[in-house]
């Protein structure tokens, strides 16, 4: 099934639809959406994107992001993902949102996005999608922060920016 983005301009107003891939070749602002997973510890879930994808491969990154579909709320996609990535339902709070633009140095494709940012709490198993996920991991927000200052090249550029506003 071929994926669209909705297209917006900066202050969230619809400016048409276009293939995901189109849209993240020409750099086009598009809506997007984060979603933060703790657990009873305080520990963040965080995954390592999926060899399979177009862009930023085994990348680690947020519990999941992704793109609501037309007609779709951003709350909707945001539970939608997080059921189909990792195979858990979770109730999930917006937290905040902001826009960010970044360039995939592997392969040039560019990430302009408004992206919605979601938190969830979650204990249990993560069953998770593995064409979607290559790996999952708990970790405390100290000790992320610490990984991501020192290897800052394995983590998704929106995920660094979401860091730095928690």
């Amino acid at each position: 099934m071929t994926e669209f983005v909705v297209l917006v301009n900066e202050q969230d107003e619809v400016q048409g639809t276009m293939e995901k891939l189109e849209a993240h070749e020409k750099g086009l602002l598009h809506r997007a959406i984060s979603v933060l997973i703790f657990n009873a510890k305080g520990e963040m879930l965080i995954q390592q994107r999926s060899e399979m994808k177009y862009h930023w491969p085994l990348i680690w990154a947020n519990a999941c992001c992704s793109h609501p579909r037309e007609h779709e709320s951003y709350s909707d996609a945001a539970h939608r993902r997080v059921f189909e990535e990792l195979g858990i339902q979770v109730k999930l709070e917006k937290k905040f949102d902001f826009i960010y633009k970044a360039t995939d140095k592997t392969t040039g494709l560019i990430e302009h996005e408004l992206d919605y940012v979601f938190e969830g709490f979650y204990d249990g198993s993560i069953p998770f999608n593995i064409e979607e996920v290559a790996d999952i991991q708990w970790i405390s927000i100290e000790n992320l922060k610490k990984d991501i200052l020192e290897n800052e090249e394995m983590y998704a550029f929106w995920f660094r920016e979401i860091m730095k506003q928690l």
